[in-house]
């Protein structure tokens, strides 16, 4: 009978794989080098096949590698997913979350977030790591992140979101502009200004360039902020007016310097939806459903910034 193989040569075919780099992926799978490429090796022997193109510069993987790739991390997520089926429910989460989120949301949000998460599972650990949005969906795909906390949507047929609630978007002028002294706006009065944004990687880039092209407005591309600080600053220096979310607003420009007003949109129309996105049969619905209650609950306890939760 032919030999099946094991997770570890699966675990370490896919650090491999996802590294580029046998070192890296030994360091990651905290094993020592030799070890890994043995067991990367057999692998290969129980395949028949080769799976790493070994050579000068980045390794990878090969035709048939980047098919087994695709299932060996599939059958990792089913077992991740049998373990997690296994746990206890009554004795809440425990263990290590990995949780991604964006400059632009985690900050402003995650604070309060954590503590009731903790709150409600002392035992479990949450390990949160920022970066753009683009490049979180790459990392959640490759299985780097558990989880990640951002603006929605989001494409991609292995993964599963969740809508966690909006949150308002309001727009923010110097304190000289004539629309500083409004109690509100719409988006009609946007027509010829110039606004400025976040860069590609971020949603809010697309949604403030689709506002722009609905009602006449330019969209300033020569300074792409990024940072929700840098488009606050610019602002400040009259190079544009942007649209910043209610939570950046409440935590920095309200107590900012006042060079600057923020002022909401009539009726509170443009917002972003903000969800939780992890991977399909990535051994982490139990802990997905949790965080999704208690940062539902959140938002919910933050109405008067504005938030609105989304069942």
């Amino acid at each position: 009978m032919r030999p099946s193989p094991s997770l570890r040569q699966l675990r370490y075919f896919v650090a491999v794989a996802e590294t580029g780099n046998f070192r890296r992926a030994a360091e990651r799978c905290g094993v020592s080098q030799p070890s890994l490429s043995l067991q990367v090796a057999g692998l290969e022997e129980i395949l028949g096949a080769r799976l790493i193109s070994r050579g000068r510069g980045k390794i990878a993987p090969t035709v048939v590698g980047r098919e087994v790739l695709t299932r060996a991390r599939r059958i990792l997520d089913e077992t991740n997913a049998l373990v997690d089926l296994a746990a206890d429910i009554a004795t809440g989460l425990t263990g290590m979350v990995r949780l991604g989120t964006s400059p632009a949301l985690g900050p402003y949000f995650l604070p309060g977030a954590v503590s009731a998460l903790h709150r409600a599972h002392p035992d479990l650990k949450l390990y949160v790591r920022e970066a753009p949005p683009r490049r979180l969906l790459q990392e959640l795909e490759r299985g780097e992140h558990d989880m990640i906390l951002t603006q929605l949507p989001v494409a991609g047929a292995d993964l599963q979101a969740v809508r966690l609630f909006r949150e308002p978007l309001l727009l923010v002028v110097p304190v000289r502009h004539p629309l500083a002294k409004r109690e509100a706006v719409r988006e009609a009065d946007l027509a010829g200004l110039s606004l400025l944004s976040m860069g590609p990687d971020y949603v809010l880039h697309e949604q403030v360039a689709a506002l722009c092209a609905n009602v006449g407005a330019h969209l300033e591309q020569a300074y792409e902020g990024t940072s929700l600080d840098a488009l606050r600053t610019m602002t400040a220096m009259e190079m544009g007016i942007c649209l910043l979310p209610a939570l950046y607003v409440a935590s920095e420009v309200a107590r900012g310097p006042g060079d600057v007003r923020a002022v909401p949109f009539a009726g509170g129309r443009v917002a972003r939806s903000v969800g939780l996105v992890t991977r399909r049969r990535g051994g982490n619905e139990r802990a997905f459903q949790r965080l999704t209650e208690v940062f539902r609950d959140v938002a919910r306890s933050r109405g008067a910034d504005g938030l609105r939760a989304e069942s």
